[in-house]
């Protein structure tokens, strides 16, 4: 009889991320229409975050799951944003991720609460040495990465809960300044 892998979500993808799949794509499209393009330079407020948890799909005795992570991100009235965040990747290397991207309102159920999804696009640079294949694309040790992401907003406060690919997911809180 063959052996099936011993890899937990083998060939699966993972429930949670079949829903946040559903709820982007059971929101109408005028929920995701893109203002004029390109974005306005102009400065709304900025979030900054840190990491509270993550997990790893697939865990490995070598993985870490304490990243540290620290954030800043600029945002735009248009809610287009610009970022930057340091953090210990998953071999305890420090890692940077310079990014651009935007936020897509999806329910506000109260005047002061929103649940929004978030996509970031930009690059990797911090998994080096033995670790450089870790990631996709990484030959010169700085990859592309694109991170979708859920959240709410609750007055000043925010929380999303980040997808890294099929490696893991991340767990953030911030402020909003």
């Amino acid at each position: 009889m063959p052996q099936r892998p011993s890899h937990r979500h083998s060939g699966r993808v993972p429930l949670w991320l079949g829903w946040l799949a559903g709820v982007l794509l059971s929101t109408p499209a005028a929920a995701y229409s893109l203002p004029d393009w390109p974005p306005v330079l102009e400065w709304d407020h900025t979030l900054v975050q840190t990491s509270l948890y993550t997990r790893h799909f697939s865990p490995d005795p070598e993985h870490i799951n304490q990243q540290d992570l620290i954030s800043i991100e600029l945002h735009n009235p248009q809610r287009w944003l610009a970022g930057t965040a340091w953090f210990k990747n998953s071999s305890d290397q420090p890692t940077w991720y310079f990014y651009a991207g935007r936020d897509f309102p999806l329910w506000q159920p109260r005047p002061d609460v929103t649940v929004r999804a978030k996509l970031t696009a930009g690059l990797l640079h911090g998994y080096k040495d033995e670790y450089r294949d870790k990631i996709p694309l990484n030959h010169l040790e700085i990859a592309p990465a694109l991170l979708p992401s859920i959240g709410v907003r609750w007055r000043r406060i925010e929380s999303d809960l980040i997808v890294f690919g099929t490696a893991g997911m991340m767990i953030t809180a911030g402020v909003r300044f």
